[in-house]
């Protein structure tokens, strides 16, 4: 979508190896837009 809005879920790597691609409301766009999956950020370090 490329607003900077994100969703979090989880998959099954064994049965679904491919990127996820799940369409869902963005706010900000206020539409249905597809999301696709991407690495998670890294956690902060202090």
């Amino acid at each position: 979508a490329g607003t900077g809005y994100h969703y979090y879920t989880t998959k099954n790597k064994r049965t679904k190896p491919e990127k996820m691609k799940i369409k869902k409301f963005d706010p900000v766009a206020r539409q249905h837009v597809e999301f696709v999956e991407k690495k998670m950020p890294s956690p902060k370090k202090n």
